[in-house]
Formats: C-alpha cells, structure tokens, sequence
C-alpha cells in the first residue's frame, strides 16, 4: 500500500490506559492551558515592556512561539483522542502533524544554542555585549534557527512521503512523530535513518555540546565572582537552564537515534512526552516567571509594586 492508497493512521498510544481516559484528560488539558497561557503572556509582556526589549527577551519571545507550536501540533489530537474516542487520524492530517512538530522542535534545538551563546556574551563579555548581540546580529540568528529548523523538518517529510505503509497502520504512539511513523514503513527507510542520525548529530549532539560549552565559560566567569550571593544567584539561573537544556537534549537524541538501531519503542512515548509535552510548561517558569525583571514587568501590568532590582 502506498501513500495515496492509505487514508489514515490509527494512534493507540493512550488506548492502553482505558481507566486512566478521565485522569488523562484532566491532566493534558491543564498542561496545554498553562503551556499556552503561560507563553503567550510572557510574549506580551516582554512585547509591551521597553525594558525587556534586548536580545535575551528577543530570543525568549522565539522560544515562547515554538513552545506554543510544539504543544498546539500534539495534545490538540491527544485530547480528541481521550474525549471522542476517535484514534484515527487522516494520511494528511498525520503529515501536517509530522512537519509542524519536527519544525518546530528543530528550531527549538537550535535557538537554544543561540540562548545560550547570548547568555556567554552577556556574562563573558559584558563590555562588548551590546556590540556583539546588536539588533541585526539578533535577527540573523533567530532567523538561521528558523529557516534551518523548517528546512530540516521538510528534508524529513518529503523523504516519507516517497515511502510505503504496510496494510497494518496502527501506530503504539499519541501523535505523529518520525520514528513511530517509519515504523509502520514497508518500504526500505534505510535513506530515512541516516538522515535522522545525520540531523540529530548536529541539531542534537553538536548544538548540546556548543550549549555545554558556552555554559562552561559562564560557570568559569562566574567562579571569578567576589560577592557571594551575586555568584550563588548565577549558578542557580545557570543550573535551572541547563536542566531544561538537558531534558530537551537528551529526550531528542534519544527518541531519534535509537530508533535506528532498536526497535523497542514503548519508551520513547514517556521521553517524547518530556520535551513535546513537559519543556514547554517548564520554559516560561525557567527562563521568564522566576526573573525578576519579568516579574516587575507583570507587576507594573496590574499596578502593583516593582521588586527592587538587586545590583
């Protein structure tokens, strides 16, 4: 069977839980809202704060975008799913999810190298920071993590869309993803996995390691620090980063490199739920709501008094 033959994917990935449909559908729910609400009100704040208008706050209204995209291409159909019962969904509908998501994770990865080589600036280089980060450089970095991330995602898509599907379209996942996808492939998908590898080594493992490093100068500056506090405030804004970092990370290499040698794919449910699912929620708490500068900002939206800014 090939692709204009088959009409649609079955996702039992939450089928196997019937007792747990109800829990579920709370608890997605309530991570969508606050992945959206979240995200969405730190984009209007920082949008509506000339104090926030700098590159960080550029580069984290990026993140806030691609995290509503990456929880709106998933739990969407996930919820349909528990509430309707409806575990189908079309050939069109599977690859439309397939490339928003994949876009969207991709450009994810690499903004969060350019995240952090911002921050390296910010703190190696403060002297300069403003020369280096001026508003042009800002815009081609943003703009190369998402013309890269797309242009990966369609490299992927258009690479399934010339496979074809076993009789057996029944997918063990919550929504459409490549690796499950090639799975259900009767076609050869050797092109496909070394691609996968090909990518995820460089948006995966070479973008983590230029984020560890530039995090490795930073905790080196900080270590120069004489005030106590200042360094311990450093340290806990560096180790809250490099969680996220490290869960996002760590989830894709391990969802998009295994497979290609494994077919045990049971896990990759749980790890994809971590950066698809769980980062997104995570962000605007890391990376905005526990930073006082936002925080002011918020408070000044509804009239109230500003945290003094610690110098």
């Amino acid at each position: 069977m090939n692709q204009t033959d088959l009409k649609a994917f079955n996702l039992i990935g939450l089928s196997k839980y019937p007792n747990l449909h109800s829990t579920l559908i709370c608890i997605f729910l309530c991570i969508y809202l606050m992945a959206l609400v979240g995200n969405v009100l730190i984009t209007i704040i920082i949008s509506s704060d000339p104090r926030l208008h700098t590159p960080m706050y550029f580069f984290l209204i990026n993140l806030s975008i691609l995290d509503i995209c990456c929880t709106t291409a998933a739990i969407p159909k996930m919820l349909d799913i528990l509430i309707m019962n409806r575990m189908a969904i079309s050939y069109s509908g599977c690859i439309t999810q397939l490339y928003l998501f994949t876009a969207a994770l991709s450009t994810e990865l690499i903004l969060l190298t350019v995240m952090a080589y911002d921050r390296y600036v910010a703190i190696c280089f403060p002297l300069r920071y403003t020369v280096i980060m001026n508003r042009m450089t800002c815009l081609c970095l943003a703009g190369f993590a998402w013309v890269l991330g797309f242009l990966n995602s369609l490299t992927h898509t258009s690479l399934i869309l010339r496979l074809s599907f076993c009789v057996e379209n029944t997918m063990d996942h919550f929504f459409c993803e490549i690796p499950p996808v090639l799975k259900l492939a009767s076609s050869n998908t050797l092109v496909n996995d070394v691609v996968i590898v090909i990518a995820d080594v460089i948006l995966g493992m070479v973008c983590f390691l230029l984020t560890a490093i530039s995090y490795t100068y930073i905790i080196s500056t900080i270590m120069k620090i004489r005030s106590a506090e200042k360094k311990k405030k450093a340290f806990s804004t560096c180790a809250s980063h490099m969680t996220v970092v490290t869960i996002f990370y760590g989830g894709v290499i391990y969802t998009y490199i295994r497979p290609a040698f494994s077919d045990k794919m049971e896990a990759d449910k749980v790890v994809s739920a971590m950066y698809a699912i769980i980062a997104p929620v995570l962000n605007p708490v890391i990376y905005s709501l526990r930073n006082k500068e936002v925080i002011n900002a918020i408070k000044k939206i509804f009239g109230k008094q500003a945290i003094p800014q610690q110098t």
